[in-house]
């Protein structure tokens, strides 16, 4: 699987929001090994500067960059002057290409500037709503955290746009992969505090026992339990426990358990100098040869060829 996603960035845009989007991709990319890759792009190929001052260059040109499967189109502060520029429609050129595109905080008012959301739903950043509404009357504006229509998803700040990838994420990648990303980016201190290598305390739609049985099965990966054990320990009978899963993650406890001690074992291979035998002895196989093995058949590569 692959996924090609260009980032289109307008002058002021919010660098919280572009985190939001982007980040949780990157853990699927991360801990799945997907071919996911990013390309920054800017309107007239020139560096633009985030309302915090952070200057981003861009990575390809709009003319000869190649379509996206996804495009993240991030609107700025600036975004009255951008529906105004006359070369609007060119600037948006990977938005108008892109097999699916997600306009955040103002990036709606620009595509229907360019006449991209007409008889749309769509909806952008809370405070421009009404604007927004009387503006483009030909956009149907909902007040929802994030709006699908079709090819098109809509969403406002930083914390709809956190909850409009995950939905993505979750239909792209599956629940599983979703899960990954709220596991690293929705959390409480207190709970992680209580175990420092998982922060269960997820504000997703995964239930209390999914957590504590993920939270078991992440510090526990050198010596794996038993499907028994694990059960045991979150007081179900095996067969609950494989429903549990299947229904919150549509994959098995045994397969879920491998994919976190293959992300653990793809980490360690690629930020330290350990060799496979110590990873392997880490991640719960009993050899390099049973861990190369197992990392192959499931991703189809050697787990030290880069992604």
């Amino acid at each position: 699987m692959s996924l090609r996603v260009s980032i289109l960035l307008f002058d002021d845009f919010s660098n919280m929001v572009l985190s939001c989007l982007m980040e949780p991709l990157r853990v699927v990319r991360d801990q799945a090994g997907i071919d996911l890759r990013f390309e920054v792009m800017t309107p007239d190929d020139r560096p633009v500067t985030s309302s915090s001052g952070l200057r981003v260059t861009p990575d390809a040109a709009l003319a000869t960059a190649a379509r996206p499967d996804l495009c993240l189109l991030i609107g700025g502060d600036r975004f009255r002057e951008a529906a105004v520029d006359p070369a609007l429609w060119r600037h948006l050129r990977p938005a108008r290409t892109a097999d699916l595109v997600i306009a955040a905080d103002t990036g709606a008012w620009l595509m229907a500037a360019a006449g991209l959301l007409d008889g749309c739903r769509a909806t952008l950043h809370w405070h421009l709503l009404e604007e927004f509404g009387e503006v483009f009357p030909s956009v149907t504006v909902s007040p929802d955290r994030h709006v699908r229509d079709g090819a098109l998803w809509t969403c406002g700040s930083a914390a709809t746009g956190l909850d409009l990838i995950l939905a993505f994420i979750r239909e792209r990648f599956g629940p599983a992969a979703a899960f990954e990303a709220e596991s690293m980016f929705l959390h409480d201190g207190a709970r992680q505090a209580s175990d420092p290598r998982f922060g269960p305390g997820l504000r997703g739609r995964s239930s209390d026992r999914l957590r504590k049985v993920v939270a078991r099965m992440a510090a526990t990966l050198e010596a794996p339990p038993s499907l028994a054990e694990l059960a045991h320990a979150a007081n179900l009978s095996e067969r609950s426990l494989n429903r549990l899963f299947q229904r919150e993650l549509g994959q098995s406890p045994a397969r879920y358990l491998q994919s976190l001690r293959l992300a653990r074992a793809r980490d360690l291979a690629s930020h330290t100098d350990l060799g496979l035998d110590q990873i392997a002895l880490r991640c719960g196989f009993s050899s390099a040869s049973a861990l190369s093995r197992a990392f192959k058949h499931r991703t189809g590569r050697s787990i030290r060829q880069p992604t």
